[in-house]
């Protein structure tokens, strides 16, 4: 292999997706789940640097919300590791400015390690084409492809099946909460009932906006809300609010609303310690 050197700096913005509508359709003999989604890219987003520092040790440092994990165990790490065992890479300065909560449905460390796939593939001309890239990023999560192309898209299999589609949310207005607590993939799905559901996703997104919340479900809301009421209550008071459509996004603890216009509200409309992000998008 030919060593590889580059001494400009890299900076990325991996930015969080939200899910409208989940459903979870069978159990897979392999224990996972089979699932339609459509994930969309939203502004919400981390900040990821990364630099030759010329020295035999790859230095990854974070800053924003804790991490409370050892470097090795950082999936931006993890993706670096795996371009690193096929190509010569240099040993990086590597840091990761966490804004996206964690546990949250956001997608933000499958961001941060799709970002970092990319953006070694394009400071190092690795010349790695979508598909290989892929390859990659599938051994980091099922959702790590989708942040690839980052466009709409209608997700199915584990996840990793997309299919882009002409769908836009661009004229909403985005209300974004998330309580003080994550909630664990293994927790959301243990009270999942696999079903297929009573509208299509595919044709149910085209409709009006103010006729989804009777068509498009997240399956999980079922238990995860009876688990923490304080999710339900937070969705509840996004369409107290005038929210077209509220939801839960994945099976983490953030809810969003989608209006036709900003919404009026105080911070202390929701509990004090909660993640608040709202935009137009």
């Amino acid at each position: 292999m030919t060593e590889i050197v580059n001494f400009k700096k890299m900076v990325l913005f991996p930015n969080a997706k939200i899910n409208i509508g989940l459903n979870i359709l069978r159990k897979r003999a392999d224990g996972y789940h089979e699932l339609e989604t459509v994930f969309y890219p939203i502004g919400l987003k981390d900040g990821l640097e990364f630099i030759d520092n010329k020295k035999n040790k790859t230095v990854f440092s974070s800053s924003g919300l804790s991490l409370n994990i050892c470097s090795e165990e950082n999936i931006v790490i993890k993706a670096y590791r795996l371009l690193a065992a096929d190509y010569r890479l240099p040993c990086l300065d590597i840091h990761l400015h966490k804004v996206i909560p964690f546990g949250a449905g956001l997608g933000g460390g499958s961001a941060d390690a799709a970002f970092m796939l990319k953006g070694l593939n394009d400071f190092f001309e690795l010349g790695l084409t979508h598909d290989q890239l892929k390859v990659y990023a599938l051994k980091l999560g099922a959702d790590c492809s989708f942040f690839l192309e980052n466009k709409p898209a209608f997700a199915s299999g584990i996840g990793e099946e997309l299919q882009t589609i002409d769908f836009s949310l661009n004229g909403f207005y985005i209300v974004l909460v998330k309580p003080p607590f994550g909630v664990g993939t293994k927790e959301a799905y243990a009270g999942i009932k696999p079903a297929i559901p009573q509208f299509s996703l595919l044709e149910s997104i085209f409709q009006p906006s103010d006729k989804w919340q009777n068509c498009i479900v997240n399956d999980f809301e079922t238990s995860v809300f009876q688990l923490f009421p304080e999710i339900s209550s937070i969705k509840s008071k996004l369409i107290e609010l005038g929210a077209d459509y509220a939801s839960m996004s994945g099976s983490g603890s953030s809810v969003f609303g989608l209006f036709k216009g900003e919404p009026q509200f105080s911070n202390k409309d929701f509990n004090n310690d909660c993640f608040i992000w709202k935009a137009w998008i």
